[in-house]
């Protein structure tokens, strides 16, 4: 009886485990002794552990065309960087905006969901100066205040040249078409995910002018491109389809050779398993003679025959083909 009491230590244990068990039971990584982790749902983040190499390149087209628009707007020589893909939870991609950021909701047709273009305030009040003669020795502060007229127009001439330099980014990928939805300047009304944890694959660029320097992101919801997954971490070679075109003919070529059973069926009689029962020797089943018999690859029509014979053996003289796909096999 005594041992089943509880000591003055373990008491003292039980009543201080919320205080202490952190001191005493979990190290500086957050870990509880034995190497357990806490588990959160709500917070946990998606594991992707491929590398998005047909993005990277997509990034690195847009770069260079995005570039040779801004000189054709500003007619000065822009440096364009993308920067590595981030994959990551919405909500820290949102909270390292700087404010205020020109949000720019996009449809990225045929896929599904809503993209993010946002220009820096840097980025805006860098192309203004330049549009308008300025060497940046007059740096504009936001102070939070909302854009201007003059500089909401510049910002639609660079989305512009922006969605059509990503289409033609894409083109030799996926054929994607943007659709330009509406523009706001703080993220909380930019509801791009169905919650602050989803994944989201997001991009820096750097642009540069002289000794003054932008930036701009675009931010995709990763279940936008999950169908484009395998597409999107594989890149095609430009080859591909020179190889495809080789392995077909290779594989038709070979498939003349390949050796079938070919059954031709005389006739069908339907009957009851009575009456094949009482069937004994001598007895006879009469059928209709068929014109024309039909000849089968495992059960799969192929072919209409008449039967006769040829050299003292039987043969079926073919009339029809049922399979039009197999006729072009005949030609060599």
């Amino acid at each position: 009886m005594v041992d089943s009491f509880l000591s003055q230590d373990e008491i003292d244990q039980l009543l201080n485990a919320d205080s202490g068990s952190s001191s005493s039971n979990e190290n500086a990584g957050g870990e509880v002794d034995g190497g357990i982790k806490p588990y959160d749902p709500h917070t946990q983040r998606r594991v992707i552990r491929e590398r998005l190499h047909s993005l990277e390149i997509i990034n690195e087209r847009f770069a260079r065309q995005f570039r040779m628009g801004l000189f054709n707007l500003l007619r000065r020589s822009p440096d364009i960087t993308a920067g590595n893909i981030q994959i990551q939870p919405y909500h820290e991609f949102a909270r390292n905006l700087p404010v205020p950021t020109n949000l720019n909701l996009l449809h990225l047709n045929p896929l599904r969901g809503t993209s993010l273009m946002a220009f820096s305030p840097g980025l805006v009040f860098m192309a203004v100066d330049n549009l308008f003669g300025g060497d940046g020795r007059f740096p504009t502060k936001a102070d939070g205040r909302e854009f201007t007229p003059t500089e909401q127009r510049v910002i639609h001439r660079m989305l512009s040249m922006a969605r059509e330099a990503y289409e033609f980014a894409w083109s030799t990928i996926y054929k994607i078409k943007t659709e330009y939805i509406r523009s706001e300047i703080q993220v909380k009304f930019t509801n791009i995910t169905s919650s602050p944890n989803d994944v989201v694959v997001t991009t820096p660029f750097s642009v540069e002018i002289g000794s003054h320097r932008g930036e701009f992101n675009i931010c995709i919801p990763f279940s936008s491109i999950e169908p484009l997954r395998e597409l999107l971490s594989n890149p095609p070679m430009d080859n591909s389809r020179y190889e495809d075109a080789n392995w077909r003919g290779l594989l038709a070529s070979q498939m003349r050779e390949t050796q079938l059973e070919l059954v031709a069926s005389f006739a069908g009689v339907e009957t009851r398993l009575s009456n094949v029962m009482q069937m004994k020797k001598g007895d006879v089943i009469a059928f209709d003679k068929q014109e024309l018999i039909e000849a089968s690859v495992g059960n799969v029509p192929v072919l209409k025959a008449k039967y006769g014979s040829v050299n003292n053996q039987y043969a079926l003289k073919v009339e029809q083909m049922v399979q039009p796909a197999l006729s072009s096999l005949t030609k060599d």
